[in-house]
């Protein structure tokens, strides 16, 4: 059973909530834009949504992007989402470190490449989007298709995201149990 319109980033997961968590994966990232309603948080963020509301997660992308363009002047994007809890700020090293081309993703046990955990060259990710032409209902798989992307393999279970109400539970265990130390996690991260 899917989540049923549940709030994802205000799931809790090891006594944060899941947006917490992936601020903390960001934390040696200066700048960071969260795209979803605003919320409080425990470090400064800009906050966007994409328009018209609903996009799907290109759209999002792309609107985080258009933001973070107003604010910085950065080469590299690091784009996280939030149900993704076991990934730390390791994941987010690995991804900048094994970038090359256009980018790095995060690839999970299963093979499947995680969009929504990568890190893209600004200017690549931004051709993409003008290519791909109108955002709302692009999936990332087409955003990202004709980008050049390193597959940077997942630690342990750091690529898991969590999309059903089992998910969480089995995330919520492992976390528990600290079997969720073998995601690469490297300490900064309370688990």
């Amino acid at each position: 059973m899917r989540l049923g319109g549940a709030d994802k980033a205000s799931l809790e997961v090891g006594g944060a909530t899941l947006l917490e968590r992936t601020l903390d994966a960001l934390a040696g990232v200066a700048e960071v834009v969260v795209v979803g309603p605003e919320v409080p948080t425990s470090r400064p963020v800009s906050f966007t949504r994409e328009d018209p509301v609903g996009g799907g997660p290109a759209a999002g992308l792309l609107a985080g992007l258009r933001l973070l363009r107003r604010l910085a002047a950065p080469a590299w994007v690091v784009v996280l989402a939030v149900d993704m809890p076991l990934v730390s700020a390791d994941t987010v090293r690995r991804l900048l470190t094994g970038s090359a081309g256009d980018g790095a993703v995060l690839v999970d046990d299963t093979g499947r490449a995680q969009y929504l955990c990568a890190a893209y060259a600004v200017e690549a990710l931004e051709r993409a989007g003008l290519s791909a032409g109108d955002s709302h209902g692009l999936s990332m798989r087409r955003l990202t298709s004709g980008l050049d992307l390193v597959a940077v393999p997942a630690v342990g279970r750091e690529g898991q995201d969590v999309d059903t109400w089992e998910d969480v539970v089995a995330v919520r265990e492992a976390v528990e149990s600290g079997s969720a130390r073998e995601s690469g996690s490297d300490g900064e991260r309370p688990l």
